[in-house]
């Protein structure tokens, strides 16, 4: 698949280089090999995109919902047909185990899919009649798209996130401009080339690969009318400031510190499988990463020393290994981020159970053993700041409302993981948490039709369901004098 990709920009409907040549070369970061040579645009090519979306827009907002949701199946069947190659190339750009990253198609193929079922919904629920308190007057309720969408996703779902935002703004009726990371552009290129077969008319979806420059000149242009960005909250601060200028529609889905909280009537073994998969899966390269693990007291001692034996059996490795459970860090980049954390952490004195270097017989690629901190301080970085890698910071408590107390005490709040046998402290404990999904003795499995985004600084908006469609959308009242 990789021979056949296109590595250039996707505009009006057609593939080109980049208008100053520019490429720059993408790697594996399991090798450190390069991968490919990929076109990277800047602002001029981001105008020709956003040029190409505001021309097809009045068209592609007023077709047919049914119409849309017609092209939204055919990219959800494209990927369904390429899904092997898609998870191969996934994990040859990103890093995941191939495992993971099946998981990742089958979740872009699901999003696809609920978003071609809203979009053929709509034709139904436009100009509904609106309930007034005077009978001298009749009132319809219309939504109808915000307009050119400027899509900025990160480099650790690739296919994923974009879909989270591609398939409800198509649905909406918006045009999009797609600017994916510069460190995972071929499963982002290799989702274009399905997007380009499933029938859009020309410049209704355009990509834009390229670096901050091209994201800078994207979320800027003054044609651009609604903002959907995922990335760090710092960037995210910045593209909301930008955004300003032009008072632009925006959402954003930024950083976490998520905590999981195990009580002392947890069933043991679940909870070790879900602590572990909540920060091990992808690297501890999420934004829903429960990096901060409280465990109840009485329980503590005996929880990490399994725990610890847990995490020391998980095969790092070639992502391309089926026995492979955690492969590299996405980037060099990201791989010195978090050695700088292990080291800053050691430095202070923090307990270390386990992990903090690379592994012994991974002389390439960037990969990091899982790593286990206990008894972390509350105010220690590792505890407050995303690491954004396989580090987990256990710490204790005494009781509920301690937990929820220490689990509220962060400035982000995306989501939480609570693992007990009791009902009632579950709904307690989930009502009580300053977050925007709860995942209760679950593993974090995240579906098209509920929400996704949370509290704090971690989200402006929600993605997936009804509210990721909404997002992409106006609201427009007509209200009528009632004739006679």
């Amino acid at each position: 698949m990789l021979n056949q990709l296109p590595h250039q920009l996707y505009i009006a409907g057609r593939w080109r280089n980049a208008r100053s040549g520019r490429v720059e070369t993408v790697f594996n970061p399991a090798t450190e090999a390069a991968l490919a040579d990929v076109a990277f645009g800047a602002a001029q090519d981001v105008d020709d995109a956003v040029t190409a979306a505001a021309a097809a827009q009045a068209a592609w907002g007023k077709s047919s919902g049914r119409e849309r949701g017609a092209c939204l199946r055919a990219i959800a069947h494209g990927v369904q047909q390429q899904q092997e190659q898609l998870a191969q190339l996934q994990t040859a750009n990103n890093g995941k185990p191939l495992s993971e990253a099946l998981i990742d198609v089958g979740d872009v193929i699901a999003t696809f899919s609920y978003y071609a079922e809203l979009a053929e919904q709509l034709d139904d629920h436009q100009d509904q009649p609106v309930a007034l308190p005077s009978a001298g007057f009749n009132a319809t309720l219309r939504h109808e798209p915000c307009g050119v969408a400027a899509l900025v996703v990160p480099w650790n779902f690739p296919m994923v996130t974009t879909a989270w935002k591609v398939a409800p703004a198509l649905a909406a009726g918006c045009t999009v401009v797609l600017k994916p990371s510069e460190i995972t552009p071929l499963p982002e290129l290799a989702l274009a080339a399905i997007i380009d077969q499933a029938g859009l008319p020309a410049g209704v979806f355009n990509l834009v690969t390229g670096d901050a420059e091209a994201g800078a000149a994207l979320v800027s242009h003054p044609a651009v009318r609604k903002v959907s960005f995922t990335g760090s909250t710092a960037v995210g601060q910045t593209v909301m400031k930008t955004a300003a200028d032009d008072l632009k529609r925006i959402s954003l889905e930024l950083g976490g510190k998520s905590a999981a909280l195990v009580f002392a009537d947890a069933d043991i073994e679940l909870a070790l499988e879900i602590v572990c998969g909540g920060i091990f899966f992808n690297a501890g390269q999420m934004c829903s990463a429960t990096s901060r693990l409280l465990v109840e007291r009485s329980i503590a001692q005996d929880f990490t020393a399994r725990l610890k034996l847990r995490v020391e059996s998980i095969k790092v490795g070639d992502p391309m290994d089926p026995a492979t459970q955690m492969g590299p860090l996405s980037s060099r980049r990201q791989y010195q981020k978090v050695q700088q954390y292990i080291q800053q952490g050691v430095a202070a004195g923090l307990k270390l159970l386990t992990g903090g270097t690379q592994p012994p017989d991974m002389a390439k690629g960037y990969f990091v053993a899982p790593t286990i901190f206990a008894d972390v301080p509350v105010d220690s970085p590792l505890w407050r700041e995303e690491i954004f890698g396989p580090v987990l910071c256990i710490n204790t408590f005494d009781n509920e409302q301690e937990a929820v107390a220490v689990a509220n005490q962060s400035e982000y709040g995306l989501v939480a993981t609570v693992l007990t046998s009791d009902p009632e402290r579950a709904n307690r404990v989930s009502a009580a948490l300053e977050v925007g999904l709860v995942w209760v003795n679950s593993p974090q499995v995240i579906f098209p039709q509920a929400s996704w985004g949370g509290m704090k600084k971690s989200s402006l908006g929600r993605e997936l369901g009804p509210w990721g469609l909404h997002t992409f959308q106006e609201i427009k009242h007509v209200v009528m004098a009632a004739p006679g």
